[in-house]
């Protein structure tokens, strides 16, 4: 009889029965362990929340008042005789990965990663491991980063040529991770910073949590649009077309993503410039990552699966895709036909939802 796996996929999350709680589960549990706070990873309705401690304000903030407990990186808590522990996932502020230990055994869940140092997010630490659960997002040869400070450069350039044409500037990322990442890497001698409100809300959280952030200028009704327009204006994806931004014109509207490497993309977003600037591991950030795991079996949650899986079992891992429904923070229309982009059902291949896992140890 195979040995039941420490960890298992479920109709609810990642779970753990030995300890009795879930990790980034999607449906209410009583207790679960949170990698970040973004939100196809932290759900409301749980009994019990455990996180890092930069993550506490924003998910209070995003999930009202909950039973959370945070902790440090590195610090140990035990779960029904499971050890759980806190690593850096250097995704966004806060962002963990999960090592979960029981009688020698080890599985650590990636939750989101990037192996580049940001400047702002605890950077990535590999951690030793039996078995990892990792995404694998841009899990194509096609995603392959250039290192961020040529990308700023590119920004702030940018910049500086729309104030000497009269043009405001809008860029726009993630509220959470790349709006920070953006603001901690601009040229603050070009002008002042504007937020949008969802992003400010962000900003204000991480602050009262301690988080030194750059300073910034919430846009309200008061504000003045000549005063706005000679800055650099955060703005979040749901802003782009909404009257809210077109009331800046004229402008020159960037969009900050990882997608921005296919060609089309920036199109498809109706944005003048496009910035490949990823919180997510590229092609080879995701195998140094897995590798340096020095993982028996990798399973593979969201985004190229497929194409992934298929090269890693080519240069000699142990590579399996499973279903789940993490993904929603990224745009997964530009996956292939055949890729899970967790969006609807999973390929034949992908192990399905319940599945033991023991044949495939």
């Amino acid at each position: 009889m195979a040995k039941k796996p420490l960890l298992e996929f479920t109709d609810r999350g990642i779970y753990c029965a030995q300890g009795k709680f879930y990790i980034d589960p999607w449906k209410p549990v009583d207790d679960a362990v949170i990698t970040h706070a973004h939100a196809d990873h932290a759900y409301w309705g749980h009994k019990y929340y455990l996180a890092h401690h930069l993550s506490r304000e924003v998910l209070l903030y995003r999930l009202g008042e909950i039973n959370l407990q945070t902790v440090e990186y590195g610090e140990t808590v035990l779960k029904n005789g499971v050890t759980v522990s806190l690593f850096p996932a250097g995704h966004v502020i806060g962002s963990a990965q999960i090592r979960v230990e029981y009688k020698g055994e080890v599985w650590v869940v990636s939750g989101d990663y990037k192996v580049e140092n940001d400047g702002i997010s605890t950077p990535f630490e590999p951690v030793k491991c039996h078995h990892f659960i990792s995404e694998c997002t841009f899990g194509m040869p096609v995603y392959q980063w250039k290192p961020q400070v040529q990308t700023f450069n590119e920004i702030n350039s940018w910049w500086r040529n729309n104030l000497e044409h009269g043009l405001a500037t809008v860029i726009v990322g993630y509220s959470l991770g790349k709006a920070q990442r953006i603001l901690q890497n601009l040229d603050l001698f070009n002008g002042k910073v504007y937020t949008h409100g969802v992003i400010e809300n962000t900003n204000e959280a991480l602050r009262r949590n301690g988080v030194l952030l750059n300073p910034t200028e919430r846009i309200t009704s008061e504000s003045s649009k000549d005063d706005v327009r000679k800055g650099i204006i955060i703005a979040p994806p749901s802003s782009v077309g909404t009257p809210w931004m077109r009331k800046f014109q004229p402008y020159s509207f960037g969009y900050c993503s990882g997608w921005m490497a296919i060609r089309g993309a920036k199109r498809r977003r109706a944005a003048d410039r496009g910035f490949v600037l990823s919180d997510h591991a590229d092609w080879d950030g995701l195998i140094s990552a897995i590798d340096a795991t020095g993982c028996e079996c990798v399973y593979l949650t969201h985004g190229y699966t497929a194409t992934f899986s298929r090269y890693l079992n080519e240069i000699g891992f142990n590579a399996r895709e499973v279903h789940t429904l993490y993904g929603g923070e990224e745009d997964p229309s530009n996956l292939p036909e055949g890729e899970a982009s967790n969006t609807g059902e999973p390929e034949k291949k992908v192990l399905p939802l319940g599945e033991d896992l023991g044949g495939v140890l």
